[in-house]
Order: structure tokens, then sequence, then C-alpha cells
């Protein structure tokens, strides 16, 4: 059982990192419709901004002044890239995210440079045994760094009038233009969020060791959470993140008690194969909006 919690640690740790960046996925296609293949590369460059700030200002600080220009750098891009494309097909959109994720993950990866480079966190590698169980420091922190953001989230978007907005044009863009919202603004504000949250989620993903080129990969497997939950659904996100970060955490843990024939831990493959799962039996994810063709 203490193997189970010890596990179920690492798996809530990692789960609210992905449901982090599917956050963002999904903020972005409730908006625009487009599933924007940018937020590793915005994971990647936040945890490399915050390496080179937190030597000088701290961890704290830095991370707080990387997440607002991972936003920044966000929004940028929206306006010179994206909007310029509103109104063309959603496929040809995607297509340009994965170009910008491909640009701005060179560009990134051009400052690591040959030594090794870490976010300064306070958390390390330190963890604490609880009855048996053990639990790292980082995994917590990520965890309630998360739920904090949620909650936050859920209270913007309920009871702020940019919220209110942001939830009108997601609803029905055409009735929240004609209400005076604009659909712009509201474009712009989705991806600096989607880029902060993603910048967060990398710098997590970061914590505890050195920062390597394969970092962005977090939130390539952030994919598979959004399709299981549902790409317009942010509860979803969250529940499908926590999901794959749990079945990769146990898997892993028990793949040699499960599967002893087999060589290659199962672990990183747990979130593709319950993507393809739910995809069988709900082609729209589990809290997805089902769409309804009329022929």
């Amino acid at each position: 059982m203490t193997q189970f919690l010890s596990a179920l640690s690492v798996g809530l740790g990692s789960g609210a990192i992905y449901a982090l960046v599917a956050i963002g996925f999904v903020m972005i296609f409730k908006a625009t419709g487009v599933i924007s293949f940018a937020q590793p590369a915005f994971l990647m460059s936040g945890a490399i901004i915050v390496s080179f700030l937190a030597p000088v200002m701290g961890f704290y600080v830095g991370a707080i002044l990387g997440v607002v220009a991972i936003g920044v750098v966000a929004l940028l891009v929206e306006r010179a890239a994206i909007r310029p494309m509103i109104g063309k097909a959603v496929f040809i959109i995607a297509i340009i995210t994965v170009g910008l994720d491909i640009v701005l993950r060179t560009i990134a990866g051009m400052f690591l440079g040959s030594q090794p480079r870490s976010v300064g966190d306070p958390w390390g590698t330190d963890v604490s045994v609880i009855a048996g169980v053990v639990v790292q420091h980082r995994h917590v922190a990520a965890f309630v760094t998360a739920t904090v953001i949620v909650i936050a989230l859920l209270l913007f978007f309920r009871y702020s009038s940019v919220g209110l907005a942001m939830r009108a044009v997601a609803s029905d863009q055409e009735a929240a233009m004609a209400q005076g919202v604009s659909a712009s603004l509201i474009f712009a504000l989705s991806w600096a969020m989607a880029g902060a949250l993603a910048a967060i989620a990398g710098i997590f993903a970061a914590t505890g060791g050195p920062i390597g080129n394969t970092l962005w990969l977090v939130g390539l497997i952030a994919l598979p959470a959004i399709v299981i939950g549902g790409f317009d659904s942010i509860g979803g996100a969250i529940i499908g993140g926590l999901t794959i970060g749990i079945a990769q955490a146990v898997v892993s843990t028990y793949h040699n008690q499960w599967f002893p024939e087999l060589t290659t831990n199962l672990g990183p493959l747990m979130p593709w194969i319950i993507m393809l799962a739910v995809l069988l039996v709900r082609p729209h994810g589990l809290f997805g909006t089902k769409e309804v063709e009329r022929v």
C-alpha cells in the first residue's frame, strides 16, 4: 500500500503539471476553435527564462517574471502570426502553430548551452517519508500550486467581467460581439493566459534537475489529457491531466510485477493508450460537447 501511495503522490504532481498545460490548450480552443501546438514551446521557454532570472532575483521573483514574460510572448505571437489568419481554415492555423512551436523551441534551445541549467527551485529532490509513504516536495508544490490556480481561474471566469466576456465568446462568438465584447481582445488574452499556464507547468516540470532539450515533451503529453477530457472542457482537462499522471506513475512503479515479460516500461505509453481507449468509446472526450451534424 505504501508503494502505491508513493506512486500516487508522484502521479498527482505530474498530473497537475499536465493539467495546467491542458487548461491552456482548452482556453485557446474554446476562444478560437484552434488547437495551439505552440504550448510545448511556451512550457520549455518559461523554464529557460527562469533559469536565467532565478540566480539573480531568486526563484520566486524569477518565476513570476518568467511567467509574465511568456504570457507577453504568447500574446505577441497571437497578434503577429495568428490574428492575420482569422477566417482561414482551422487546419492551416493549426499547422502554423506547429511551425511556431518548432521555431520557439529552437530559439529557446540555443540559450541552454553546454552547461546544465536549473530553475533554482527550493525543493530540488527533497522528500518526506510519512508512514512509509515517500512524498517528493516538488510534487506537493506542483499540486498545491495547480489547485490554487484552478480555483483562481474558476473565480475569474465566474465573477470578473473579463472572465464572463471570455465565457461569452467561447459560448457564442457572434452573440458576444453583438453585445459589445471584443473577440480580438479575448483571443489575445486567451493566448497570453495559456502561455503563462504553460510556463508555470514548465517551471515545475524542470524542478529537481537540469533543464533538458526534451522538456517540451511534457507539453506534448498534455494533448492526450484534452482528448480524454474533451477539447472544450476545462474540468475535463483537469481530470484528464490527473488521470494520465496517475496512470503513468502507477504503471511505471508496478511494471515489473504486472508485465514481467516486457523489457520496455509501459508507463510513458499510458497517456496514449488511455487516449485511444477513450476515443473508441467517446470520440468527443469524457466531458466534451458532442457535435451534432444535420444532413
